[in-house]
């Protein structure tokens, strides 16, 4: 299978982001930047943007990984402030800008936490609606041995993690393992290294079984829900409006209806 690259400009030689579009509307992110822990450089950036662009409208579910020991190490603080010329994308690949299209992205996200991940690498396990990380997986959040609260890692944290694994996060600079992330609900599971491609592989073609639409619409409401509503009568409602949204833009529910009363198996029962 080929790979097509995302990257900043014509004249960039190093293949920062590959794509790969696999069968079933699985696509793959991987952060190609090895020999720099995978960290964040403003063409890291662009090239995850145009990536997410490629797999708009053809992709289910998408996996986001890195190439070599580390998942991402962040932003690169190494590199100064560098434009591509184009207001407009540079606008789009500023680091929050770039968690911004990951949540609002039609595709399910699912983070392959293959190694270390730290400051703005953790904020990517947080932004992705489901996260398998490797038991050798390092996570952490250094900011505050530089004087500084994690503007992006931390208020991720504090709004999917309890609120003492999430000050623990911020305060020490200690990381945690994948096991540990697992146990705290930073990712849904841990497996070891060896296994993390065929677990990860395993969870987006269950996944990517069900209604493309169904899927972008739950995506939605798990993010609305209790993010910006809270209120039980309210959220029962937006539910409704979900519901309709689905019975409108899709077929499937009303197709799913009429196997079960058939008594056939719906994509992804056992």
């Amino acid at each position: 299978m080929s790979a097509t690259t995302a990257s900043a400009s014509p004249a960039e030689t190093e293949q920062v982001v590959l794509v790969e579009h696999l069968a079933g509307g699985v696509s793959r992110i991987t952060f190609n930047r090895p020999h720099k822990r995978n960290a964040m450089n403003r063409a890291a950036r662009v090239g995850i943007v145009r990536a997410l662009d490629e797999c708009r409208g053809r992709s289910k579910v998408i996996v986001m990984t890195g190439n070599g020991s580390a998942f991402c190490a962040g932003v690169d603080l190494k590199e100064g402030d560098v434009s591509t010329g184009d207001a407009e994308l540079d606008r789009r690949s500023e680091w929050a800008a770039v968690q911004e299209e990951i949540r609002n992205h039609p595709a399910v996200v699912i983070a392959a936490v293959n190694g270390t991940a730290l400051g703005g690498g953790s904020t990517l396990i947080n932004v992705a609606d489901l996260a398998i990380a490797a038991h050798e997986a390092q996570i952490g959040m250094p900011e505050i041995g530089f004087g500084l609260y994690p503007t992006l890692a931390g208020p991720a944290a504090q709004l999917r993690l309890k609120p003492k694994h999430a000050a623990w996060l911020v305060l020490t600079a200690e990381r945690i393992d994948g096991t540990t992330a697992a146990e705290w609900g930073l990712v849904n599971l841990a497996v070891p290294l060896e296994e993390l491609d065929a677990a990860v592989t395993a969870l987006a073609e269950r996944v990517a079984s069900f209604d493309a639409t169904a899927l972008e619409w739950s995506k939605k409401a798990l993010w609305k829900i209790p993010g910006e509503i809270s209120q039980w009568t309210e959220a029962i409602a937006y539910g409704h409006e979900i519901a309709d949204e689905l019975r409108g833009r899709s077929t499937a529910l009303a197709e799913g209806l009429d196997r079960f009363r058939s008594g056939e198996r719906n994509p992804g029962q056992g």
